[in-house]
């Protein structure tokens, strides 16, 4: 009969298959008697040092492959994420939606009104709305960069609450423009659009505006976001500003193969 580590053996690279026998060597020790443990002991430690100092390329390997497999597991979360969460994702009532609200395909932006890629990726998001007719985004305010974007953030909310037509013009009056984004420059932007300010710190008085970041925070959590823009698209998870030309091929992809990549 084989023994567990001929069994798994062809799994591994034969570095951690040394690796893996020192260990299994290590474990045994627990299951010896106190007084073995402390007789054997510091020849185990010897044969192990002397091991790492002749071969110390197995350490860079074993966290090469420890990387590996983390990443595996971390895309395999998102994905169960993706799963567990799609309708608060792709259809919470507290989200913004453009493009065409019925479109077969979603993207969905995370996105700060502090963020220099966000403000450059603008364009992008454009482009893709205008030559995509069947494309629908949502946009999820994920302010990280500050108090500013906490504030900015709060408006935006407030404006998706009083006056959601007007939403658009907003969003990209006040991501655009030059300067710090917080409370005060987004009422200015607000008020560009045709919003009346008092409407607006009417409603940032309700909770709607905590409740809506912090849904978003939570979701973003889950997926592993950690800056922005990020985005969602299909079954995938995007980060950083990739240019109109990625996300425009994921879109292609969906709506010809049903997946991101044909």
């Amino acid at each position: 009969m084989t023994n567990s580590l001929q069994t798994i053996r062809p799994l591994y690279p034969p570095v951690l298959m040394r690796i893996l026998s020192i260990c299994a060597l290590l474990l045994s020790l627990l299951a010896l008697p106190a007084s073995a443990q402390d007789r054997d002991r510091a020849e185990i430690e010897k044969i192990v040092r002397e091991y790492l100092l002749a071969n110390p390329e197995v350490i860079a390997e074993a966290l090469t492959e420890l990387d590996r497999r983390e990443k595996e597991a971390a895309e395999a979360a998102r994905l169960q994420t993706l799963t567990d969460s799609a309708d608060i994702l792709f259809n919470s009532t507290r989200q913004v939606v453009l493009g065409n609200p019925e479109g077969s395909v979603t993207l969905v932006e995370f996105f700060d009104y502090n963020c220099g890629y966000c403000k450059r990726a603008h364009g992008d998001m454009v482009k893709l709305i205008e030559g995509n007719p069947d494309l629908k985004v949502v946009l999820k305010e994920f302010p990280v960069l500050g108090q500013g974007s906490v504030e900015a953030a709060q408006v935006a909310v407030a404006v998706n609450s009083v006056a959601p037509e007007k939403y658009a013009d907003f969003h990209e009056e006040l991501l655009l423009s030059r300067g710090q984004a917080n409370q005060a420059s987004a009422l200015e932007a607000a008020s560009s659009v045709g919003i009346a300010e008092e409407d607006l710190l009417a409603a940032m008085k309700t909770d709607e505006a905590g409740q809506t970041i912090e849904e978003v925070y939570a979701l973003a959590n889950r997926l592993g976001l950690t800056g922005t823009p990020s985005y969602v698209i299909g079954n995938e998870v995007v980060m950083g500003a990739v240019g109109y030309d990625a996300l425009n091929e994921k879109i292609d992809a969906l709506l010809n193969c049903d997946q991101t990549t044909c």
